[in-house]
């Protein structure tokens, strides 16, 4: 319902539950992308809320970044605590980003129905009208936003929705029904090439392959789980989806920085 595929509370399971912690748990965590997305991405096109202007800038921006995320990972980030703690910090800026937007926005007003209408789009800015709004963002600064996000996204193995989405709220004012089916999207083209890339393992990395099974299986699971998402958003006060987004993402982010402080300096 907010445009996160799921992926990054699917990895923290892995490395806590199944102990899987190699650099191969991310592209595990992007075959479960792959197959569970294309649920939620069918009924976005449905409704006619995928704003493609916004899905075609954020998959655009995010793709080199999921290379670069690949080398990050590999040679920087092996060790399971310190990656857990780079992406804790950056979650924790994104999550306490999204609770200031939570808290100062306005409750939804339903009878303004959900049609998007497109005013325009070209290379530098792009607009629309949503519940009798206007909305317009710079394509530039999203560029720049999802290639970022992809570095981070492609370490992680998320493909870069679970951050994306907040930002695009919290930070670009966009409406959370509207952000949802772009991210997904985008993330779920940047998660073939993900698993590609981390198939591939130019880096001859011990560890650096995907468990193909074990994301299939997680991905059957999530493909069920985004329609369902896709399908009830619109029936879900956004106040109460940006709660449950900001609540995971800043959850997340404290359990990992705190595993690191505690794992650093009060471990024998």
């Amino acid at each position: 319902m907010g445009g996160v595929s799921g992926a990054f509370l699917i990895l923290p399971f892995q490395v806590s539950f199944l102990n899987y912690t190699s650099p191969g748990v991310s592209g595990t965590n992007f075959i479960y992308n792959v197959v569970a997305i294309p649920g939620g991405v069918y009924r976005y096109f449905k409704e006619g809320r995928m704003f493609l202007p916004l899905a075609t800038v954020l998959s655009i921006g995010t793709l080199p970044g999921v290379f670069m995320g690949y080398f990050i990972r590999v040679k920087y980030l092996y060790d399971p605590v310190v990656f857990k703690a780079f992406v804790g910090v950056v979650l924790l800026y994104i999550g306490l980003r999204l609770l200031h937007s939570l808290i100062r926005s306005k409750k939804d007003d339903y009878t303004k129905g959900f049609q998007l209408k497109l005013l325009s789009s070209n290379i530098f800015r792009s607009s629309f009208e949503f519940q009798e709004k206007t909305y317009n963002f710079s394509n530039f600064w999203m560029f720049w936003l999802s290639f970022f996000v992809g570095i981070i996204g492609g370490a992680y193995g998320i493909g870069g929705g679970s951050i994306i989405a907040p930002f695009c709220v919290a930070v670009f004012k966009l409406p959370v029904y509207v952000v949802a089916g772009p991210a997904l999207l985008a993330t779920w083209i940047t998660s073939i090439l993900g698993v590609f890339y981390y198939s591939l393992n130019p880096l001859g990395s011990s560890g650096s392959e995907p468990d193909i099974l074990l994301g299939f299986l997680f991905g059957l699971g999530g493909i069920l789980g985004t329609y369902l998402g896709a399908r009830c958003q619109r029936h879900v006060p956004s106040h109460l989806i940006k709660f449950i987004l900001s609540f995971s993402v800043l959850f997340l982010s404290l359990k990992y920085i705190l595993d690191f402080v505690l794992k650093t300096f009060f471990t024998p």
